[in-house]
């Protein structure tokens, strides 16, 4: 090894670390960490367990609604992003409807599974499609926007693989929870919701972690217009001082 080795690898595991750095919070950013896991839990948590004291379908999903209200006043007091709260109360919501509806404690978590298989779904669909869901969901927030599609192949590749993960693991969720929705009772479909409401995400997001980590960096689009604009304020400026020097040198020819 030479003296000019040392500074090149250190350089490439510079970049790496910061690539890692990058996937980590932008990962953090979209799915909520670990406050927005807590958020997703607790609520279906709370229902189950009431449920299973007493058996009382309106208690239990009444205190879910209001500790999903809770989760998202607590936001908006430290004036923290709400759209993992707010989408964890529109499900509570939509799953007390449902049972109150119905009278059937069960169908309190039937718009979740409704939803975790249509997301499955569109995961898988969306690859198919040649636009995979995860992109199209990570890509504002790498700023990149849509530029994987065309402009980064390599990209392109690791959204299709993590959107695959994502989708074969919710379906396998689906294959183990509809089953007992239409067999089990509500406190053991309850419980057993609440118990794979982490581990598959965790899985799930580890996974594109590593698919991403391994990808080429992605395209900065908003820094690319940014420096358009700048360009092309450039030039209007140099062509104004251009034009301005004209004038000056047409008066002093006037004058003369």
């Amino acid at each position: 090894m030479t003296s000019l080795d040392k500074p090149t690898e250190d350089t490439g595991q510079a970049q790496t670390d910061d690539a890692r750095a990058v996937t980590e919070a932008a990962l953090f950013e979209a799915f909520g960490g670990v406050r927005g896991m807590v958020e997703t839990v607790v609520p279906g948590l709370l229902f189950v367990a009431i449920f299973t004291i007493d058996k009382n379908l309106h208690v239990s999903a009444i205190a879910a609604l209001i500790v999903s209200l809770v989760l998202v006043v607590v936001r908006l007091a430290m004036k923290d992003t709400v759209k993992h709260a707010f989408s964890g109360v529109f499900g509570v919501a939509f799953g007390v409807v449902f049972a109150m509806f119905t009278g059937n404690a069960k169908d309190f978590y039937l718009p979740g599974m409704l939803y975790t298989l249509g997301l499955a779904l569109a995961y898988i669909i969306t690859t198919l499609a040649g636009v995979p869901l995860l992109g199209l969901i990570l890509g504002p927030v790498f700023k990149e926007n849509l530029s994987w599609r065309t402009r980064n192949p390599g990209r392109k590749t690791a959204y299709a693989k993590a959107s695959w993960a994502w989708g074969l693991i919710l379906l396998a969720k689906c294959a183990i929870l509809f089953p007992l929705y239409w067999w089990s009772d509500t406190t053991k479909l309850g419980w057993i919701l609440v118990a794979l409401k982490i581990p598959p995400f965790l899985l799930a997001v580890w996974l594109t972690w590593v698919f991403l980590v391994k990808a080429p960096a992605p395209i900065d689009v908003f820094a690319e217009m940014e420096a358009e604009e700048q360009a092309e304020k450039e030039r209007k400026a140099a062509l104004a001082a251009e034009g301005g020097g004209e004038q000056t040198g047409g008066r002093h020819r006037r004058d003369a």
